[in-house]
């Protein structure tokens, strides 16, 4: 049996027969990831005492990213107090971005070590990585899935000093900067709408809001792109995914539309036509093959279970 567990830490770089000492790991490492680990452990534990015959695996959101290096994973502040606290960006999505940046390779033919990617996973939840060679070199999230993009109620990139103006002058607590970043901020605190179905529907229709929430996330969309784009020295595939990344039109041709320059060309009815499975939305002319990949992080971790758990 295959447990999604968010926050790995600097402790799992692969999936991992859990143990006790596994499950105290993990519990230890809900300080980085408080909303998702707790809850992933009570899951292991009823799974484990209900089914523990069988061998149980938890594949972690940030192994994939483990192979950044040091300057990409890295935050300038003090070394002593990162290191005593473990702050460093760790990366999530990963088992999203691993399946994709595959699954593509596997489909435009080439040696997934020859390639250059950017993978962009939009949903209520958004993340960038710029995959080299079929390894992470960067990503948008950070020791939390916060950081980055903007989401569907959270704020992504901000100003550090900008939330300990809001404490002081709101007399926050700790607790309710982070709610107000995860739960009320991206789409929602700027339009009142977290589901991008509605922001599109209300950017064409010209409500002010709707314009502004969609044209920030597009603008950080693209500064990201542009980012890896510099990280890779230029890229061979672009893939969107997941629920945003999969279904809206719109925000492909807005985040790519600047990029003429980079050989990123999209052709407008490719990118209007829905179809099951990858397809390509660029044109044939295009040096950068720009794609629509399914997500399928369910596959992705029995794939993972499977190298751990299969008989020998």
């Amino acid at each position: 049996m295959g447990h999604r567990v968010v926050q790995g830490g600097a402790r799992f770089f692969e999936p991992t027969l859990i143990t006790r000492l596994v499950e105290i790991n993990i519990d230890e490492l809900s300080a980085l990831a408080p909303l998702h680990n707790p809850g992933a452990l009570q899951g292991i534990k009823a799974a484990r005492a209900d089914f523990s015959q069988i061998p149980h695996v938890a594949v972690f959101d940030t192994a994939f990213h483990q192979s950044m290096p040091e300057a990409a994973y890295t935050y300038a502040i003090d070394k002593a107090i990162a290191e005593k606290h473990r702050i460093r960006r760790y990366g999530f999505h990963g088992t999203s971005h691993k399946f994709v940046s595959e699954e593509a390779a596997r489909f435009v033919g080439k040696d997934l070590g020859s390639l250059r990617q950017i993978v962009l996973h939009l949903g209520n939840g958004a993340s960038a990585a710029a995959i080299e060679g079929g390894l992470s070199v960067d990503t948008s999230m950070g020791l939390t899935p916060l950081q980055g993009l903007v989401m569907g109620t959270r704020s992504g990139d901000i100003d550090p000093s900008a939330l300990l103006v809001l404490a002081q002058r709101e007399h926050w607590t700790p607790f309710e900067v982070d709610e107000f970043l995860n739960k009320r901020s991206g789409m929602l605190g700027l339009a009142g709408a977290s589901d991008m179905r509605d922001i599109e529907e209300r950017y064409e229709a010209g409500d002010p809001d709707a314009v502004v929430a969609f044209d920030v996330y597009a603008h950080r969309l693209r500064a990201y792109i542009g980012a890896y784009l510099g990280q890779l020295g230029g890229v061979d595939v672009i893939s969107f995914t997941a629920g945003v990344g999969e279904n809206s039109p719109l925000v492909r041709a807005t985040a790519l539309r600047t990029f003429g320059f980079a050989g990123i060309e999209i052709d407008p009815e490719r990118n209007q036509t829905r179809s099951p499975g990858i397809r390509v939305i660029s044109t044939d002319a295009s040096p950068v093959t720009v794609l629509v990949v399914p997500t399928n992080e369910e596959l992705e971790i029995a794939r993972q279970t499977l190298q751990v758990a299969r008989p020998r």
